[in-house]
């Protein structure tokens, strides 16, 4: 369940792929709602887009929480340029603010809005037009700034699984190295 000074353990193993797929989804979906003209077909998107951004909050909370009081993370990969190791240290920080971020804005947005009542049903109502509303806006930047970690993270995984063959994709799944 914990990890080891070279392969993490099946605990965060678990939260980083199931976030990982969570968070494509998200954006996904997100990017979606935020195109389409079909009131139906944007709030059916957001009915499962709203639960979801919680559920990745949780997840968030949760590795926080885990690294903090349950496991340590292995060492870096040995040999990498103290620059590598630094950038991958900023990616993950940024990964930590932008997601708290997003669901800062993603909850402040169906607050001020209404919309949560909508998508929940305590309220019969169309959807409001979300570009009225302060939060938005911070929510579609964070989405932006998501996907280019996320292209910078995966980057970097492949880089190190096919250019420097050195096994760090492996430390981040399940089994043996």
């Amino acid at each position: 369940m914990k990890s080891t000074p070279q392969k993490y353990g099946t605990g965060a193993v678990t939260i980083h792929w199931v976030s990982a797929a969570l968070i494509l989804v998200q954006l996904v979906s997100g990017f979606r709602a935020a195109s389409t003209v079909d009131y139906a077909a944007k709030e059916a998107i957001l009915a499962m887009h709203a639960p979801l951004g919680i559920a990745i909050l949780v997840l968030t909370i949760a590795r926080i929480l885990w690294w903090q009081f349950v496991d340590n993370k292995p060492a870096p990969v040995a040999g990498d340029p103290v620059w590598q190791t630094f950038a991958a240290k900023a990616v993950h920080v940024m990964f930590y603010i932008v997601l708290l971020g997003m669901a800062a804005s993603g909850i402040g947005t169906m607050a001020a809005s209404g919309a949560g009542q909508i998508l929940s049903g305590a309220v019969d109502a169309p959807l409001p037009d979300f570009s009225d509303y302060a939060p938005r806006v911070p929510h579609g930047i964070g989405a932006r700034l998501m996907v280019g970690l996320f292209v910078f993270h995966a980057g970097a995984a492949i880089y190190h699984h096919f250019v420097k063959r050195d096994g760090l994709l492996a430390r981040m799944w399940y089994g043996a190295n």
